[in-house]
């Protein structure tokens, strides 16, 4: 068993998302685990029976277009709670050409269920192939740094022998993991629409004696906090409280996420990119209750004086300290840090290919610019894992790119800092988002 399992961070609800191919059973397995946890009220089951059985699926398929169809088309959220912990569940479309949203739900989770539909696979072979989409999107929440992955093998209720399927998938799976590097929380036998291993243990089916779906998913840590990084807070909004002429400190509230760093009264900041310096006077909690807030939570901050701060620049820890002239006005402002050129990571979402040459507007925090692709360095093989040369990269493919800044930025890598690592490039004429690109 994963040490992940009896970690104690539990405490804060598990935002998750289910991820696979179209009819894996992502849908059914949602709706399974609300009726099973008792999650869904009397009213709300009946509207989804359907001759005397209930339809799991219809639970989490809101919009009309799904209904009709089958399938899962925008990301759904819903919500529900056990004794032991509350849960955020992002039920991720599988078509290939809605992965954009599979990515964006992704990249606010705290773990992932990648589902795999045993039904499909050529199961008697000790060598099956996994297919393209489990393979992409296990990528997928790896590159995006997602902490836990659980395979729920599904559909296993289905197969002749059951126990030899999910051995042999289970020996794929870890195969792929390792051959990726991605660690696995878990992989467990599950029935979504019998509810065997979803809420409840279905003992010693398949071989498997653990923990039930559920169970991994009550111990799995939420995500940690970059709060050991500097201070690092896109601002997101300004507020003029105050229009007394009292000027001792500033008359604003810069609010937003804290990306990174703890933030308190006293500390020396900078902005970007103005490069103006100041010092911390208050910080206020989402309630306006002067308080010291750490990375992952909304801040208002007041500064000790005024200094010109837009929604988009960033409020960064200083540099360390500069030599100090004899008078203060000859002491120069340090030059802020940021970068217009970048390697990145891309999982491109758009059907018109990247290419070099081509601008697309990047999204850094709340900072607009505009960026150019220079180099499509490599293209990666989901099937290999190998970093094959390309020219482009077609649409749900990943690789890395070269990307140069029309002004710069104050990234660091997504390997070190999510928020300062990460961006999204949006097509300039048609407005879709087109990639997910993470900072080398």
């Amino acid at each position: 068993m994963s040490t992940a399992f009896t970690s104690p961070d539990t405490a804060s609800a598990l935002r998750f998302i289910t991820c696979g191919s179209v009819d894996d059973g992502k849908s059914t397995l949602i709706g399974r685990l609300l009726v099973d946890s008792k999650s869904v009220l009397q009213d709300q089951l009946a509207g989804v029976q359907r001759s005397g059985e209930t339809d799991l699926a219809l639970l989490t398929d809101g919009l009309s277009a799904e209904r009709e169809q089958g399938i899962t088309i925008d990301v759904a959220y819903r919500y529900f709670a056990t004794p032991a912990r509350k849960f955020i569940i992002g039920d991720a479309p599988g078509h290939e050409q809605y992965t954009r949203n599979m990515v964006t739900a992704a990249s606010s989770a705290d773990a992932a269920v990648v589902l795999v539909d045993a039904t499909k696979l050529d199961w008697r072979s000790p060598e099956l192939a996994l297919l393209p989409q489990t393979r992409r999107h296990s990528l997928l929440v790896h590159l995006l740094r997602v902490p836990s992955l659980v395979f729920a093998v599904n559909k296993l209720d289905a197969v002749e022998d059951p126990a030899l399927a999910f051995a042999h998938i289970q020996a794929a799976l870890e195969r792929f993991a390792r051959d990726a590097g991605i660690r696995v929380a878990a992989t467990v036998p599950v029935s979504a629409l019998k509810g065997w291993n979803v809420v409840t243990p279905h003992e010693n089916w398949c071989g498997y004696s653990g923990p039930s779906l559920l169970q991994w998913l009550e111990g799995l840590p939420g995500t940690p906090a970059d709060i050991a990084l500097p201070v690092a807070l896109p601002v997101q909004w300004v507020e003029k409280f105050s229009s007394s002429s009292d000027t001792s400190q500033g008359r604003r509230v810069f609010w937003g996420r804290l990306g990174a760093g703890q933030l308190q009264v006293g500390q020396s900041v900078q902005i970007f990119p103005s490069g103006q310096s100041a010092v911390v006077a208050q910080v206020l909690d989402h309630a306006r209750r002067p308080t010291e807030v750490a990375a992952g939570h909304s801040a208002g901050v007041v500064l000790d004086r005024e200094v010109d701060v837009s929604r988009g620049d960033w409020i960064l820890a200083a540099p360390d300290a500069q030599p100090v002239a004899d008078d203060d006005f000859d002491t120069p402002e340090p030059a802020p840090v940021g970068r217009r050129d970048l390697t990145a990571t891309v999982a491109w979402m758009d059907d018109e290919p990247l290419v070099p040459g081509r601008l697309y507007w990047a999204l850094h925090g709340h900072r607009w610019v505009k960026a150019k692709v220079r180099r499509v360095v490599h293209h990666l093989d989901i099937h290999t894992l190998a970093e094959e040369p390309a020219a482009n990269l077609q649409a749900n493919a990943i690789g890395v790119v070269e990307l140069a800044l029309q002004e710069a930025l104050p990234l660091r890598a997504f390997n070190e800092a999510r928020i300062q690592g990460a961006l999204i490039l949006v097509d300039t004429a048609s407005h879709k988002t087109a990639a997910a690109a993470l900072a080398h």
